[in-house]
Parts: structure tokens; C-alpha cells; sequence
């Protein structure tokens, strides 16, 4: 069971929450989410380098995962190379023909992820559209915003999963379900489901993460 943090920015928090030994690092590229990390400016007039980077934030021992929201390609590309991201996760409108053009652009170092909102069980029909050309989808709560809520879908709808894409759960996961996770693992979510994605409910404030939560959680969902 692979565990991404997301919505990291602290660079010693970073630091905390590697240590734990999660499995990636999401870092949020959408100006309008309280968890933005921005783009220093390098200082050559070029293109950003790894300097506009603080060494936190783009390396270390934890692949790390890029959240867009409608990006332009040329952002992704830009924010790929200066943060050396292992996937770019798509959370917004992306169609499956810019995904297929920017796996071409990426090359195959570079994971592509698409989110999708889950409210029913139509919303997986969604996923037929995608299946060739992504490594993974993530699965959030249908919200008015995009993601963060903090709230549960029900993940029985996932009985329904269409594809053989494998796939991340989301939306609303916090420090009580490691037992329910485990549970649905054994029992209801497909063997499809890889992973979890935790972000809001393991904040002290957004962006930082409470590590002495996420290390108690860690150890209940990993260690029945």
C-alpha cells in the first residue's frame, strides 16, 4: 500500500514527513490553493532551474508528485525539470488528448496521474476516456471546489471500477480510518486501489503536516 502526503511546502516539514517513510511527496502547483508552492525566480532570465527550487522541495529520498489544475504544458515541462517531479497528477478538465500529447513530450521517466471526482457511480465511467493514457488515477470527493474537502466518498462505488488502471483513494482520508482502510482493503476496494492520498485532515495549518499524526497512522494501517 503506497502513501503519498500531499500539499507539502515547509521544507522542514518535507524533511519530518520523509522520514516517516511515505512513498511521495505531493507539492501543489495551483496559484489558488492555500497549499501553493510558487516558482522562485532562478535568476538567469532562462528557464527556471533547480535553484528556483529549494533542495527540500525538489529532492531527497521521496519520489515527488506535482499537482496541476488545467496547466499549460509549458508549466508542467517548467515545473518537471526545476523540482525534478516523478508524476504530474491532473486535477482540473484535462482532456485525454493533451494527455497523450504530454506523454509524449514527458517521455516515460515521468508518470502522468489524473484525478477524478467521485460522487456516484457514473462518475467512473469517466475513467474509460483516460485508461490509455495514464499510469494512475486518484480518486477525490466530488466537490464544489477542487479537492480538499475533507470528506469521504463512499468508497463501496469503487466495486464498480471499469478499468485495469491501478489507482490512488482520496478524498477526506484522516488520522480514524486506518482500521476502515485496512478493512476495505481485505474486503471491498478492488486490487486495483495501490495506494492513499492524505492531505488536509493531517494538517495543523495548510501546508503543514502533523507528523506525530501521520506516524500513528502509518503504523496502524501498515501494522495490523
Amino acid at each position: 500500500m503506497k502513501v503519498k502526503v500531499c500539499g507539502m511546502s515547509d521544507p522542514q516539514n518535507i524533511r519530518a514527513v520523509e522520514a516517516l517513510g511515505v512513498d511521495y511527496i505531493g507539492l501543489i502547483f495551483w496559484p489558488r490553493s492555500p497549499r501553493y508552492v510558487a516558482m522562485a525566480s532562478s535568476g538567469t532570465g532562462l528557464m527556471p532551474d533547480r535553484a528556483s527550487a529549494t533542495e527540500e522541495q525538489s529532492t531527497g529520498t521521496t519520489p515527488r508528485v506535482g499537482v496541476f489544475v488545467d496547466p499549460t504544458v509549458q508549466d508542467i515541462l517548467t515545473h518537471a525539470y526545476a523540482f525534478g517531479l516523478s508524476a504530474v497528477q491532473l486535477h482540473g478538465h484535462e482532456t485525454p488528448t493533451l494527455l497523450r500529447n504530454l506523454r509524449r513530450t514527458l517521455g516515460s521517466k515521468t508518470a502522468l496521474w489524473k484525478a477524478i471526482s467521485i460522487g456516484n457511480e457514473d462518475d467512473l465511467e469517466v475513467c474509460k476516456a483516460y485508461a490509455d493514457c495514464v499510469d494512475c488515477f486518484v480518486f477525490d470527493t466530488r466537490c464544489a471546489t477542487m479537492g480538499g474537502s475533507g470528506r469521504h466518498f463512499d468508497w463501496s462505488l469503487l466495486e464498480h471500477y471499469p478499468c485495469e488502471v491501478p489507482f490512488m483513494l482520496s478524498g477526506g482520508i484522516g488520522p480514524d480510518d486506518a482500521l476502515a482502510l485496512r478493512t476495505a482493503l481485505a474486503t471491498t476496494l478492488p486490487q486495483q486501489c495501490i495506494g492513499i492520498d492524505l492531505n488536509s485532515r493531517f494538517e495543523t495549518v495548510p501546508g503543514l503536516k502533523n507528523t506525530e499524526a501521520l506516524s500513528l497512522f502509518l503504523r496502524q494501517l501498515r501494522n495490523p
